[in-house]
C-alpha cells in the first residue's frame, strides 16, 4: 500500500471539492504508478528521464485526466479557477516526484499554449496547439536570449518576410523543456533594418526543421538537463505559423503575466514543504549529546520560522489567487507574491541545510537539491528586483 505523507498545511481545505478529489486522485498517481516508474528507471532529482520515458508519462497523465486540467473547457480542460490551479499545484511539487513538473505538462505541455487559443488560426491549432493539448506534441516558450531577459523586447533574433516564408536567424538562450520539445513558441524581431521602434513578432517553430537545432550540453546549478539553447540558422518559417499580427509577439507573451507570476508559487511553496519536512525528521532522529536534536532549543526555534513565514507566503498565495478570480487585475499583488514566495521559500531551504549540518551539503541529500533548485527560483521567471520594480511602479501610480 502506497503511503502519502501528511501534508503539513492539513486545516479546512481552501479549494472546492472537485480541488480536493483532483488532489487525491493526482497523489495516488504520483506515490504509486510514477514512483514505481521513477524506481524502475533511476530517475530522481539528479537524473532525469529521456524524452521516451516522459512522453510515457505525458500520454498517461493525459488518459487519466491530470495532463490538460489547466486549460480552457472549450479545449477540454477543466476550466480551473486560479485558487483550485495553485491549491493543486502545490501538492504535486509537494510530493517530491521528480515527475512533478511534467504531470500538468508545465514545461512543455499544454500550460505553454492555452492562452494563444483566441488568437491562432485554425491551421496552428491542428498542428500545434491541440497535438500538445493531447500529449501528442511537446513544446516549449522561446523568448529569452544573452541580451533579452528582463528586458524582454530586446530580443536580437530575427524574422525577415521573404514571401511565404519568414527566414529566422538568432539564438535563444536557457529555454526550459527545449531538449525534449518537438516544437517552440518563438519571438522575434519583425522591424526593419536600423528601425528605431522595436518590433516583436511570435511563431510557432518546428525544432526538426532544417536550420535548427537545440544545444543542451549543459546544465543549470539544480544539475537538470532540461535546458537548452535554440540555435536558428537561415530557419525557413511558414508566413501560416506567425501567431497574431507583427509586432504583437510581447502582447501574447505578456497577456497573462500576472496569473503567471502567481502560477511559480506553488511549485516554490510545495518545494519549501519538502525541505521543512526533511528538516524536521532529520532533528527528529537525528541525536547528540544523548538526545535528539529537534528538543534543543535553537533547532526549535529555525523549524518555528520556517513554518511561520511558509504559512505567510501560503496565505498571500492564496490571497492572490482569489484576488485573480473576483476579477482583479492584481499586477502588484502577483509581484509581491513572486517575490515573497521565492525569497521565503530560499530562506526555508537555508535552514533546512543548516539543521541537516554535514549531511546537508552532501550531493545526493534531497535537501542539498533544494536549497539549489530554490535559490534558482529567485531568478528564474523575473528576478526579485524586477518584481520590486512592478510593484513600486504600481504603487506610485496610484497615488
Amino acid at each position: 500500500m502506497t503511503t502519502i505523507p501528511k501534508p503539513l498545511f492539513d486545516g479546512p481545505f481552501e479549494g472546492s471539492a472537485r480541488a480536493a478529489d483532483i488532489i487525491a486522485r493526482v497523489q495516488d498517481f504520483l506515490h504509486g504508478e510514477l514512483a514505481e516508474l521513477a524506481r524502475a528507471h533511476g530517475i530522481d532529482h539528479e537524473h532525469g528521464a529521456d524524452r521516451a520515458l516522459l512522453q510515457q508519462v505525458w500520454r498517461r497523465a493525459h488518459a487519466l485526466g491530470f495532463y490538460g486540467m489547466t486549460l480552457p473547457e472549450a479545449m477540454g480542460g477543466l476550466g480551473l479557477p486560479v485558487l483550485d490551479h495553485v491549491l493543486i499545484k502545490e501538492a504535486i511539487y509537494a510530493s517530491g516526484s521528480p515527475f512533478a513538473p511534467h504531470v500538468f505538462g508545465e514545461l512543455s505541455g499544454p500550460p505553454r499554449v492555452g492562452a494563444l487559443a483566441r488568437q491562432a488560426t485554425p491551421y496552428q491549432m491542428q498542428q500545434f496547439i491541440v497535438p500538445v493539448a493531447q500529449a501528442e506534441m511537446a513544446i516549449c516558450f522561446a523568448l529569452t536570449e544573452a541580451e533579452a531577459g528582463s528586458d524582454a523586447g530586446a530580443v536580437q533574433t530575427r524574422a525577415v518576410l521573404q514571401g511565404e516564408h519568414y527566414l529566422v536567424n538568432g539564438r535563444k538562450r536557457f529555454i526550459s523543456g527545449s531538449p525534449f520539445a518537438d516544437a517552440a513558441v518563438l519571438l522575434a524581431s519583425t522591424a526593419a533594418e536600423g528601425a528605431a521602434e522595436r518590433e516583436v513578432t511570435a511563431f510557432f517553430v518546428d525544432l526538426r526543421s532544417e536550420g535548427v537545432r537545440v544545444e543542451s550540453g549543459y546544465k543549470t546549478m539544480a544539475g537538470q538537463s532540461s535546458t537548452g539553447d535554440i540555435v536558428l540558422t537561415d530557419c525557413r518559417v511558414p508566413l501560416a505559423n506567425r501567431i497574431g499580427e507583427p509586432g504583437r509577439g510581447l502582447a501574447l507573451a505578456l497577456g497573462r503575466i500576472s496569473v503567471n507570476r502567481l502560477l511559480h508559487c506553488p511549485a516554490m511553496l510545495g518545494l519549501a514543504q519538502l525541505a521543512l519536512r526533511d528538516a524536521r525528521d532529520y532533528a527528529q532522529q537525528r541525536r547528540q549529546f544523548g538526545r535528539s536534536i529537534a528538543q534543543f532549543q535553537a533547532i526549535q526555534h529555525m523549524l518555528a520560522e520556517m513554518a511561520t513565514e511558509l504559512a505567510a507566503a501560503r496565505a498571500l498565495m492564496l490571497g492572490t489567487a482569489r484576488a485573480l478570480d473576483a476579477g482583479g487585475a492584481a499586477r502588484a499583488e502577483t509581484s509581491m507574491a513572486k517575490l515573497f514566495c521565492s525569497e521565503t521559500a530560499f530562506r526555508v531551504a537555508d535552514r533546512a541545510v543548516q539543521i541537516h549540518g554535514g549531511e546537508g551539503i552532501v550531493q545526493g541529500r534531497r535537501v542539498e537539491f533544494l536549497f539549489r533548485l530554490l535559490r534558482m527560483y529567485r531568478v528564474l521567471t523575473g528576478t526579485s528586483e524586477i518584481q520590486k520594480n512592478t510593484i513600486a511602479k504600481e504603487l506610485l501610480e496610484s497615488t
